[in-house]
């Protein structure tokens, strides 16, 4: 992958930071740096109309095509936008599982109705989606799933899916007004046979959201309950119990375009944590500057592996392998960051403030530790590295 910009595409870049300059201004100014990992209700509001605003200057969906309501952006444009964003510190964006997950997928999977229903909502930031994956006994190893749905009659001539079950670790979910759930449809099915990928409103009686607190003091994880809760029978996506197939076109989304713009924001961190390391002399230990310098190093690698990654979408097998060793390889390099991070505050990083109030490095400490665990676990990522892509043989299941 050619790593330098041609002509329009440094015309792009000057028209993305100029635009970024003129509009992260007044109160959106205030926003700058706000959200991500870890902070995700801060400021939520505020970023929500962030949102909205790049929304109707034409900054959303930038590379959905322009039929379905995006801008049909080159891979090399939507690129710089990430980047150029992350450098801007412009407020993290609270769309990201409608634009960048559900949204591609339903272009790909999703009938014309599906399509003309939602992707406008998702589009304009009007309706705001989470993800119904993860379930207590079905993390990781999302093939476990034990969410059940039932077809219904609901009238003389329509029918409803009636889901009963539990989801865990749903971020943002009390923000959001639907839900994309993986459920199992068909009855004594096992594995990833019989699943279907639901679309579900959550502002219904048999939908039920608790908040999840964590370490860093925040909530924006989330048990969600459905008891008899219902969504019409056509908002399937692909066709009923090969919902599996779907959840994975769904997964190969997650490690799209905007991983560069999160390595932005990780130079962004480390460079401020040398500036703490300068500035009370940790620098000057041989060792601490040694692993300094192997973070400078891997997350570079990290980098040209993700353009790399990018430029092999459509090889199917080598996409899935690259995929794997992008989580594996940020997710190992974000939590060592956080780690390194208490090496060169020392005895200060052990202290929090009034009232437990945690200052950024502590935060990123205590939220890096789920970076190995969440969206696929560094355990699961070797599984499919080895099975699917070395050919070895299967992990034994029980």
């Amino acid at each position: 992958m050619d790593l330098t910009d041609a002509p329009e595409d440094r015309a792009f870049r000057a028209e993305v930071r100029a635009w970024l300059e003129d509009h992260l201004v007044g109160d959106f100014a205030a926003l700058k740096g706000l959200g991500g990992s870890g902070k995700d209700l801060e400021a939520h509001d505020e970023r929500l109309e962030w949102d909205r605003h790049l929304a109707r200057h034409g900054w959303t969906c930038i590379g959905w095509p322009v039929e379905h309501g995006g801008r049909g952006l080159s891979l090399s444009q939507q690129v710089i936008f990430h980047e150029e964003y992350a450098r801007a510190n412009a407020p993290a964006r609270v769309n990201h599982l409608g634009e960048e997950l559900l949204g591609p997928t339903l272009i790909a999977f999703g009938t014309p109705e599906q399509q003309q229903r939602f992707l406008p909502g998702i589009r304009a930031v009007e309706e705001l989606w989470c993800q119904g994956y993860s379930e207590p006994g079905a993390g990781s190893d999302l093939a476990n799933v034990q969410t059940k749905a039932r077809l219904v009659s609901a009238g003389s001539t329509t029918q409803e899916w009636v889901i009963d079950g539990q989801k865990v670790w749903t971020s943002l979910a009390q923000f959001s007004e639907w839900i994309f759930v993986l459920a199992r449809t068909e009855p004594g099915s096992q594995r990833h046979h019989g699943l279907s990928f639901l679309l579900v409103p959550t502002r219904q009686e048999g939908v039920e959201i608790r908040g999840i607190e964590q370490l860093t003091g925040g909530a924006e994880f989330n048990e969600v309950f459905f008891t008899a809760a219902r969504t019409e029978a056509d908002l399937v996506v692909g066709e009923p119990g090969q919902g599996w197939a779907v959840a994975m076109g769904l997964l190969g989304f997650e490690r799209g375009v905007s991983t560069l713009g999160q390595q932005v924001g990780f130079r962004r961190e480390l460079d401020a944590l040398l500036e703490v390391a300068r500035g009370n002399g940790s620098l000057d230990d041989p060792v601490v500057r040694d692993r300094l310098a192997r973070a400078d190093v891997e997350l570079e690698v990290i980098r040209l592996n993700a353009l790399r990654t990018l430029s092999q979408q459509g090889e199917a097998e080598q996409s899935v392998g690259s995929a794997s060793v992008a989580k594996l390889l940020w997710a190992t390099w974000h939590r060592t960051l956080g780690e390194l991070a208490m090496l060169v505050r020392g005895t200060e990083a052990l202290t929090a403030g009034p009232g437990y109030d945690l200052d950024p490095w502590q935060r990123l400490f205590l939220f890096s530790r789920a970076d190995t665990i969440y969206g696929g676990s560094d355990e699961v990522q070797r599984n499919i590295l080895a099975e699917r892509v070395l050919g070895l043989p299967k992990e034994a299941r029980a």
